[in-house]
């Protein structure tokens, strides 16, 4: 079983990866205004979340408005709210299913087999989760990435990658990386598995003294004993027989008696 040193970097990589995607989640910062061509206003920048539109100029604060319609927003932006929503409740899960597993724990009592099982499971949520974070970041970097070498679109339509991008696969990695730790770290075969003997607390502990091995004596040729052997008993039948004798190749006289 693994180890709880294991078991608590496995923890600790997976709550940084839910920060990492929460963070993600709630920043708006997936798609930001690119600066090229005669696109050389940098008194502005403008930043598209999954939630909101930001502006910013130089002296004033940010402004964010919320988006008015869902039905609106591009598809990748759709996918990626319910993705990273749904990644967000895997991870939480996960986490606490976990922590029921642990060896530092004692939520389970004496059966190393459903600690094992417990954590594979919780491994497994991890790295669905995982999975739900980066098919949205990569989808929407994907889409940036083909609209900005699309010669059809204006300089000013055109987005750069944003940094809550490269935070969700930052996150998707540690998600990765302590989902696998659980799940590998805890597979372990019944045949190879360690036999525990479980003792009640308030049995009186004795120790055992090691007596010294008596050496096997052979056996005398007086004390062998001979078994003998049952020898069959003849039967009479009408029939004739066809046992033959040791000594002679013909019936015996006995079957031929028989016989008449």
């Amino acid at each position: 079983m693994a180890n709880s040193t294991m078991e608590i970097v496995a923890i600790v990589a997976t709550l940084v990866g839910l920060i990492g995607a929460a963070a993600s989640t709630g920043m708006p910062m997936w798609r930001v205004t690119a600066f090229i061509g005669e696109n050389i206003i940098v008194m502005e920048t403008r930043w598209e979340g999954l939630w909101m539109n930001c502006f910013r100029q130089a002296n004033i604060r940010m402004q964010c408005k919320v988006y008015d319609s869902l039905l609106a927003l591009p598809p990748d932006l759709q996918a990626a709210r319910g993705l990273m929503c749904c990644a967000l409740a895997l991870c939480g899960i996960g986490i606490l299913i976990s922590v029921v597993g642990m060896q530092c724990t004692s939520c389970i009592v004496n059966n190393d087999r459903a600690k094992r099982l417990v954590l594979i499971i919780a491994g497994s949520l991890i790295l669905s989760s995982c999975i739900c974070v980066l098919i949205p970041v990569s989808w929407t970097g994907n889409v940036i990435i083909r609209d900005f070498y699309n010669p059809l679109l204006l300089d000013a339509q055109r987005r750069e990658l944003g940094e809550a991008l490269y935070i969700g696969w930052v996150a998707s990695a540690f998600l990765f990386a302590g989902g696998c730790i659980f799940i590998c770290c805890n597979i372990q075969s019944d045949e190879k598995e360690s036999q525990r003997y479980l003792y009640p607390r308030n049995t009186d502990y004795r120790s055992y003294t090691p007596q010294p091995l008596m050496p096997l004596q052979p056996l005398q040729p007086q004390q062998l004993v001979m078994i003998p052997q049952p020898r069959s008993q003849p039967m009479l039948s009408r029939q004739p027989s066809t046992i033959y004798s040791y000594d002679s190749r013909y019936p015996s006289v006995r079957s031929g008696i028989a016989y008449l």
